[in-house]
Parts: C-alpha cells; structure tokens; sequence
C-alpha cells in the first residue's frame, strides 16, 4: 500500500519524470537520501517500472493512427497476438473480453501501410480497423 508521500512521488514523477532528485525532495518535504530510498523502494516492488518520453508519432511521419478490433480464428490465438507484437506500427494491444479477443492501437504513414499490416493478419483473424480522428483524452494513471 502507497503512503501520501509515495503518491505524491508518483503523482510528480508522471508529470515529469525528469525532476531532479533534489526538486522531487523538495516538493515533498524530504531530504534527498530520504526521497531516494523511497523512490528506490517503489521500483523495487514494481510501482514504477519505468521512467520514459512520450514521443510524437507524427515527427516521424506516422500521419495515422488506427484501432484495430481482433478475433482470432479457431487455434491462431497464439499466432495473431505473437504477429501483432511483432509488428512494430503497434504500439499497444489489450486482451480483452466480448466479440474480439484484441484491441489494438497501431500507426502508420498511409492506407496503403494500414491495409498492408491488416492483410498479414488477415488470413488468421477476422479484424475491423477505425482510423483516430483525435485523442480528446491521452492515456493517464488512474487517481492517485
């Protein structure tokens, strides 16, 4: 269980994983040995796994971006979701329960690379694909 202090840590590190240790103490009343060990502590039991950049597909000229609903097949299970993680224009992919099996979020820099990527797994999975007109609400952590 977090205390405040390591929700404050998270809360601040997400905003800007880039804080010095010195300013991260500082916004959290703590000496910076202290705020080191607790950060230290909250990689090791796994509630930071990471610390990253967020990068704009688009800079790299990936212009689209797609939602691809999947269901496998009768015995590709295995097969389509290994071939989606190989596929490096997906960028995330959920298990998920009802009509499809995987949800999946790629990006591409045309139609012709959009159906291109559908059609290697098409013969495996039945898919329906949604181009994003805008993200009004990005991927957040839930209320700290």
């Amino acid at each position: 269980m977090l205390d405040e202090v390591d929700r404050q840590i998270v809360g601040i590190l997400a905003g800007n994983a880039r804080i010095s240790l010195k300013e991260l103490a500082a916004q959290v009343n703590l000496s910076s040995p202290s705020a080191s060990e607790r950060l230290k502590r909250l990689e090791e039991r796994g509630v930071i796994r990471a610390f990253t950049i967020e990068v704009e597909p688009q800079a790299f000229g990936y212009t689209l971006q797609a939602i691809v609903r999947i269901r496998p097949r009768p015995g590709h299970f295995l097969r389509v979701q290994q071939m989606v993680g190989e596929i490096p224009q997906f960028s995330e992919c959920d298990k998920v329960t009802g009509d499809d099996c995987l949800i999946a979020r790629l990006h591409v820099r045309s139609i012709d690379e959009l159906d291109e990527i559908v059609d290697r797994i098409g013969d495996k999975a039945e898919t329906n694909t949604v181009i994003v007109k805008s993200q009004p609400l990005q991927r957040r952590l839930p209320p700290l």
